[in-house]
């Protein structure tokens, strides 16, 4: 993304936060509408040298020119923050990231769908139990075959976790492979796979189109007048 691009949007972000229809954004009480500083280019060099992978173009900008995290989507960026001499994302579920395998691929596609509707149609029932402390253990095993299918690993190497919808609702940015540079979807929480995030016309959503889009509709939300005006 073009610098320009990015420039005024600290603004617009504490304009937001002086409007009295402030709450109304969906997340806004998280946040606060609060930027954390912006990485600067040191900062940067050390992060990624530390990850051994060069993060998207459009999210590099957004943390040397915006902030390294604070308001956005849901409810809110993960800031991302040298802790103890490292760099890691902070958030709910952030920790889901496996930092050491960012320079993977994200994988093309994730298990196929005829394997993940034959576990669910395997998942126990409570009803076919006599004893609860069967049903308990047929569960446990059930999800451990269930969370080694969908939750391996492998399926989300190349990417980090950038907000929470909450419900374990997450959604992901790829920074290595074919999908780098856009977002995805994560509701393994409710037994589906992660999905790309897609546009009206159902092109991939990027960092940057994500991140403002939020903007717009945070604009148009606090700024739209009320019935007695």
């Amino acid at each position: 993304m073009a610098d320009q691009e990015w420039a005024g949007v600290r603004d617009r972000i504490a304009a937001l936060s002086a409007l009295p229809r402030r709450g109304e954004v969906f997340g806004s009480l998280g946040h606060r509408w609060a930027l954390e500083n912006p990485l600067g280019e040191d900062e940067l060099a050390e992060l990624e040298a530390q990850l051994r992978v060069r993060l998207p173009a459009q999210y590099r900008a957004f943390l040397t020119q915006v902030g390294a995290g604070g308001a956005g989507p849901a409810h809110g960026l993960f800031p991302v923050r040298r802790v103890g001499g490292r760099w890691r994302w902070e958030g709910d579920g952030a920790d889901l990231a496996d930092l050491a395998a960012l320079d993977e691929p994200f994988p093309q596609k994730g298990p196929a769908p005829e394997l993940l509707d034959a576990l669910l149609a395997e998942r126990p029932e409570e009803e076919d139990f006599e004893e609860i402390e069967d049903f308990d253990d047929a569960m446990e095993a059930w999800d451990t075959r269930w969370e080694a299918v969908l939750f391996a690993p492998e399926r989300t190497a190349g990417a980090i976790v950038i907000c929470h919808l909450g419900c374990a609702q997450r959604e992901w940015l790829v920074v290595s492979g074919p999908h780098r540079g856009t977002i995805w979807s994560d509701p393994r929480a409710d037994d589906a796979d992660l999905e790309p995030l897609l546009d009206n016309e159902g092109k991939p959503v990027t960092f940057a189109r994500w991140y403002t889009d939020w903007l717009i509709k945070a604009e148009r939300t606090v700024r739209q007048p009320t019935r007695d005006t």
